[in-house]
């Protein structure tokens, strides 16, 4: 049963429909999709008011079905081989210097999809060498061939997210955390040269001792890019909210997180993986 605690003060960020028109009508031209508007991101007109989105590619449909996302399970389509082309033309017009691509998880396709992935990081790449990629990837099953392209396809960040801590995993469907530490070390592996990037969420019932070892697991398995927002809940047949984290305690395991030595951590309620991710390089 969702949680129906009215959210505080710090979480009443508005959405503007009116700021997402000309960037629907720019990406609809393409039939390009957005995690913002698949996954409800609450950061969706900020965004779009800056002509800054991160491309979900490979369809709206996932294969799993986890209990926090909102991104719907059903049957995936076909992949659409003019996609990746598409997505790179959008980064172009939109003149982006920075760009994130993700999928849902794709367990219908042989390599999950990194094949795709690096079709449409080659695409953008071929048109200006200078963009930075970013890709955020599903598990791909943890299957080596898959993560070594994926690792090897142009993106100078590859992210994978944990999303919370080892006792709350039943929300992540099919879905083990040792095997998500492992993708993000097997990345890492397969080309020293990337970056690789996690995210987490808070306000699932997490205890702040568990926190600080998944950041500890993180850095041990080389991952520097660390992102922590707050769960929020996409529907009343979601996972409910337990707990809204108050800033200041966002802020307490970002200070903490830099003195473990992670490189740059973006922490703070309305925090995404995607949400400001030019800041990850600049600001290191």
């Amino acid at each position: 049963m969702a949680n129906f605690t009215p959210k505080p003060q710090w979480l009443r960020k508005k959405i503007i429909p009116s700021a997402h028109q000309a960037m629907k009508e720019l990406l609809g031209e393409r039939s390009i999709h957005t995690i913002c508007e698949e996954a409800l991101c609450p950061n969706i007109s900020e965004c779009y008011r800056q002509k800054v989105a991160t491309f979900m590619i490979m369809g709206t449909h996932c294969t799993r079905a986890c209990s926090f996302c909102a991104v719907s399970r059903a049957k995936p389509a076909l992949l659409d081989p003019s996609e990746p082309e598409n997505v790179a033309l959008a980064v172009l017009k939109l003149g982006l210097k920075h760009a994130v691509i993700t999928s849902p998880t794709r367990d219908d396709l042989g390599d999950g999809g990194a094949e795709h992935f690096c079709k449409t990081v080659h695409a953008i790449k071929a048109l200006d060498r200078s963009v930075v990629v970013e890709i955020l990837i599903p598990d791909l099953q943890n299957n080596d061939d898959a993560l070594r392209r994926a690792a090897k396809s142009g993106a100078e960040i590859i992210g994978h997210n944990l999303e919370t801590v080892p006792r709350l995993y039943r929300i992540r469907k099919g879905a083990a955390y040792q095997s998500s530490l492992d993708v993000l070390q097997k990345l890492l592996s397969f080309n020293p040269s990337c970056a690789t990037k996690s995210g987490i969420m808070l306000g699932l019932g997490e205890r702040e001792e568990e926190v600080f070892r998944v950041m500890e697991d993180l850095l041990k398995v080389g991952c520097r890019f660390l992102s922590i927002g707050q769960y929020l809940s996409p529907s009343s047949r979601h996972e409910p909210v337990l707990e809204y984290v108050n800033p200041e305690r966002f802020e307490m395991f970002r200070k903490a997180g830099m003195q473990m030595g992670f490189d740059y951590i973006k922490s703070s309620p309305y925090t995404r993986s995607s949400y400001m991710a030019h800041e990850y390089l600049e600001e290191t």
